[in-house]
């Protein structure tokens, strides 16, 4: 039996979609917020993601960003928003399709069913444990160890590390880290970054004050050497 995680502030809605999922004998779990979908999402790796725009707290192009970097899902974009902007930035960072606000259940029903067949037949994803030297990343448990000894990392810590780790040997701008680990929408500027490196440093690097792994290229930004 597939699993569809439905994340949506509209009860109603919600309800609906679960009835009629679940008579598509499809198991139905239910978040109504950005953080909890995101929990449902890393607890019960779901089969497809039916995911909301509008909701409170996270809103969902910062959870499909963020579960896009962590894991291979269909995500199938559910938006009230008439614009195609909306729905251009959502497909940008990963989303599979979208539905606009209000649609025919029978139609969502065929796309889901379009997403899953097309994902039975989609390449291995790639490996959940990234190594790099001692460094050894689980994007499923995010965990971080070096030489077997656990790293305490901070979310966006880990965030910036994994993105590095699937980048290696790859010169990343600072508006390019920015972007993908804080949201295309974040009010900072690109120092937040340099004080994540620093931070990132003192925790993967033998030396913090001279880098082996997180080389800064100047006026570029920075380059992960396994």
């Amino acid at each position: 039996m597939k699993t569809i995680l439905v994340a949506d502030d509209e009860p109603t809605l919600v309800a609906t979609l679960k009835y009629n999922l679940e008579r598509e004998s499809y198991a139905v779990i239910t978040a109504a917020d950005g953080e909890s979908a995101l929990e449902a999402a890393r607890a019960s790796r779901p089969d497809l993601i039916l995911l909301d725009l509008m909701m409170p707290g996270l809103n969902g192009l910062e959870v499909c960003r963020i579960i896009r970097r962590e894991m291979h899902v269909p995500i199938l974009i559910l938006t009230a928003r008439g614009g195609e902007t909306d729905k251009v930035a959502g497909l940008e960072i990963g989303a599979d399709d979208y539905v606009t606000k209000p649609f025919s259940m029978r139609e969502l029903v065929a796309r889901v069913r379009a997403l899953l067949r097309r994902s039975e037949h989609a390449p291995a994803p790639d490996a959940e444990v990234l190594t790099l030297g001692d460094i050894t990343i689980d994007l499923r448990k995010r965990t971080v160890t070096k030489n077997g000894a656990t790293l305490s990392l901070k979310p966006k810590e880990f965030e910036l590390l994994s993105f590095f780790a699937r980048n290696r040997g790859k010169a990343l701008t600072r508006d390019q880290l920015l972007n993908q680990i804080w949201g295309y929408d974040y009010a900072g500027d690109t120092r937040t970054v340099d004080v994540h490196v620093r931070w990132l440093r003192e925790k993967v690097e033998d030396e913090p004050e001279r880098p082996a792994r997180l080389i800064t290229i100047r006026g570029v930004g920075y380059r992960f050497d396994a």
